[in-house]
């Protein structure tokens, strides 16, 4: 079979046989790929340990899908399409030829500077098309790369690069988002005062703000090409790796502070992200496609870069941000690349939608002819203005739920194919089987029901592990419910069996759409010398979907709480990014606790979400008293 399906009919015939012969129907979808050698065994699994392996046996290397096998037919199409922050900058347009040659000739650098099959390599750099080819050139080399996300602190960037052992770091000089120069190699410097693996730095030049390079450790970019060029031999032969062979790691916060650094391999990886980035947003040869992400998330790794790719896709790179230098720039960059397909964030949508619909006045949005949504569930409000105002009635919006952990889109509608409805991610693809359980891991039956959303079965684009803690990949996702996958999200299976996902139900937050734990923001705020004990919950926020309501306990009654409350934001700031830093600080003399010492968090959660009539028992308690004082300072 083909990947994608063509009408609802044949998605319930295809779903059907996916689930009663899940083996012969993966074989079929990876058919579709480039594989220099074919597998020996389709799956070969087990959630217990956990232990999951697709395509034993098989070789490939995922750029030849990418690159390669799409130069005699597509050459000279475009491949990716480059907007700069700065609108007056020029577009950049490389096609599937210039793609190709770039990545081999930057192999050539990785090689010159010592890179083999296995290195780790940290990327930290900004949107620009050379982040696309450095993560590709790594793939090609068969090194492993650990995309960071340019918003990261120093610490965030060195507790990464060493938990990976990376020996390079690939960073630029600086980076711009709307009217901010952010100093990426600047913050490197920072971060590899920790770090005792990285032997080299390789540095782009994007903004030319001054940086300091270190002799026999920081290089340029553009130097290391030259060298190359004088070189002659512009091809690079991809190295032959194997399908459970590590493709990259990418971190994620977890529910301990340490973040955890999800792996993902060459084969299922490839065969996921192709099949569902060709069958949920049905592309067509010529479309354009713009995904709004960052590739420091696994939205930009699956949707930018590696899924689109894969499929001869024309994608769109985007380097500023939808509010600058006005929040119609996402309609100017529709209106000038014709753009076809529109993946973003609710973030994004709400944070748009706020601004009115002035500025959507003048901009042809008729190239549209389909939406989508990613990174946490879209509010109706949301779908309603997403639908009317962009898509004029006449786009199908893809509400697509999926994880880091994921690889890909597990539940979504099809574009075209399947009936969508307002804030629900609808039915599973063909390949995936979701359950709900109770909290005692019972399947709940039957439609109209709520409960913990679990997958029953593995699927190519599953994370394998977590890098270099295997323990840590089984106790997070496999030992909560006895042989499923658990997601951490709360689900609602409606009358019509759609799917809609109503939270996390672990100790982490979605801000906008970027999951951080609350154990991570209370280490950073404990960290603060005023600070004596923190406890972090989320609550609704109408632009970032959940913001970060912070309790804190000082000694003594601060004379400027106002004071207090910016150094610990520039605290949790400095050690993380200011993505996690809280929205409201209320400071506490005391947390509610349990005799053994727990957090109540639910307790806290409700008095952030401004319920402080039915909070449940406190008796159990060590000090009942402390909710009455809570509840008196809610902010």
């Amino acid at each position: 079979m083909g990947l994608q399906v063509k009408s609802f009919e044949e998605y319930q015939q295809v779903y059907k046989e996916s689930v009663a012969e899940p083996e012969k129907f993966w074989a079929d979808i990876a058919k579709n790929f480039f594989w220099r050698k074919k597998w020996d065994r389709v799956l070969d699994w087990n959630f217990q340990e956990p232990k999951v392996k697709w395509f034993e046996g098989a070789k490939l290397n995922i750029t030849e899908n990418c690159l390669d096998r799409n130069l005699h037919k597509l050459g000279d199409q475009p491949a990716i399409i480059w907007e700069p922050n700065d609108p007056s900058e020029h577009y950049r347009t490389l096609t599937y030829r210039q793609l190709y040659e770039k990545v081999c000739q930057f192999c050539h650098v990785l090689k010159n500077n010592g890179v083999k099959k296995g290195d780790r390599i940290c990327i930290y750099m900004p949107m620009v098309p050379e982040l696309a080819i450095a993560v590709m050139a790594c793939a090609r080399i068969g090194a492993i790369h650990s995309v960071v996300f340019g918003g990261f602190s120093a610490q965030s960037i060195a507790d990464r690069i060493n938990d990976a052992t990376c020996s390079m770091v690939i960073t630029a000089d600086a980076g711009f988002r709307g009217n901010k120069e952010i100093p990426l190699k600047t913050v490197i410097d920072d971060a590899l005062v920790q770090c005792s693996t990285v032997k080299t730095v390789i540095v782009l030049t994007r903004s030319r703000m001054p940086v300091s390079m270190i002799k026999g450790r920081d290089v340029w970019w553009e130097d290391e090409l030259r060298k190359v060029e004088t070189q002659g031999n512009p091809d690079f032969p991809a190295e032959e790796m194997d399908a459970e062979d590590i493709l990259f790691i990418l971190y994620t916060s977890g529910s301990t502070g340490k973040p955890k650094g999800v792996v993902h391999t060459c084969g299922g990886y490839m065969v996921y992200t192709g099949y569902t980035f060709a069958n949920v947003f049905q592309y067509q040869p010529g479309e354009v496609y713009f995904c709004t992400a960052d590739i420091g998330w696994i939205t930009g790794h699956s949707y930018i870069v590696y899924g689109p790719l894969s499929q001869g896709a024309t994608t769109l790179m985007f380097e500023g941000i939808p509010t600058w230098p006005d929040a119609g720039r996402l309609w100017d960059i529709v209106d000038k690349f014709k753009v076809n397909i529109l993946y973003t964030a609710p973030t994004a949508i709400r944070s748009l939608m706020s601004f009115g619909t002035n500025l959507l006045k003048g901009k042809d949005l008729s190239s549209l002819k389909k939406l989508g949504s990613v990174g946490e569930p879209i509010n109706e409000e949301a779908w309603h203005w997403f639908d009317e105002e962009i898509g004029k009635k006449n786009c199908p919006i893809v509400d697509t739920w999926w994880q880091t952990e994921t690889g890909g889109i597990m539940i979504s509608p099809i574009a075209n194919v399947t009936d969508t409805k307002p804030s629900f991610a609808t039915l599973p693809l063909p390949g995936i089987q979701p359950i709900l359980v109770d909290e005692n891991g019972v399947e709940i039956q039957g439609n109209g029901v709520n409960g913990n959303l679990c997958i029953k079965f593995p699927w190519p684009g599953m994370l394998r592990t977590t890098f270099g803690d295997h323990e840590r990949c089984r106790l997070t996702y496999f030992s909560t419910y006895d042989n499923l996958y658990f997601t951490g999200d709360g689900c609602m299976r409606d009358e019509d069996g759609y799917y809609r996902i109503t939270g996390r139900v672990d100790d982490v937050l979605n801000v906008s759409g970027h999951r951080i734990g609350t154990a991570e923001v209370e280490n950073a705020i404990n960290m603060h010398s005023g600070v004596i004990e923190s406890a972090v919950v989320g609550y609704p926020h109408e632009i970032k979907g959940q913001g970060v309501y912070a309790f804190v306990i000082c000694p003594k009654k601060h004379e400027n709480d106002e004071i207090t409350r910016k150094d610990i934001i520039m605290t949790v700031s400095r050690i993380i990014g200011p993505i996690a830093k809280p929205d409201k600080i209320q400071f506490v003399t005391g947390l509610p606790k349990t005799r053994s010492g727990k957090i109540m968090r639910r307790i806290l959660r409700k008095i952030a979400e401004g319920e402080t009539s039915n909070l449940g028992d406190t008796t159990t308690l060590l000090d009942p008293a402390v909710v009455e004082e809570i509840k008196a300072g809610a902010l």
